[in-house]
C-alpha cells in the first residue's frame, strides 16, 4: 500500500455501521455551503482544510469546538467523507498521519448517498 492509498468504505457499509451505530465517528469535510444542502444523518462537520487542526487539538479542546467527544487513535470507524470522495480521502491521508491508522474514506461521497437513499 503506498502513502496515497486510503482505506474505503463501501455505501452498504457504512449503513451496516450506521446500523449497527455504537462506534461510527462520520466526518464530513464538504463546505458549510454543500452541507446546507444536505447531509448524512449523524455525521459531524469538520471543513478539509481544517481536520489537520481539528485532529490535533486536545481532547478538552475537540469536545469544547465541536460539541462531541474527539475519537481516540484507535477508534476502529473512523470514516471521512465529502461530496465525489477527492477531498474524504484527502482528509483520510491526514488522519492517518496523524495516527488514526483505521480512518477510511467513504469514496462514494454525499452525491452516491443522496442517489441511493432518495429510491
Amino acid at each position: 500500500m503506498t502513502d496515497s492509498a486510503v482505506m474505503e468504505i463501501s455505501y452498504d457499509d457504512l449503513r451496516a455501521l450506521m446500523e449497527k451505530g455504537q462506534s461510527l465517528f462520520l466526518v464530513d469535510v464538504r463546505t458549510q455551503q454543500e452541507v446546507d444542502e444536505g447531509r448524512i444523518p449523524g455525521s459531524l462537520h469538520i471543513p478539509v482544510d481544517t481536520v489537520e487542526e481539528a485532529f490535533s487539538l486536545e481532547p478538552e479542546a475537540f469536545k469544547a469546538k465541536y460539541g462531541v467527544t474527539k475519537p481516540p487513535l484507535d477508534c476502529p470507524e473512523l470514516v471521512f467523507h465529502c461530496l465525489l470522495g477527492k477531498r474524504g480521502a484527502a482528509a483520510t491521508s491526514k488522519a492517518n498521519q496523524l495516527g488514526y491508522l483505521h480512518a477510511r474514506n467513504y469514496a462514494g461521497g454525499y452525491k452516491e448517498w443522496s442517489e441511493k437513499t432518495a429510491q
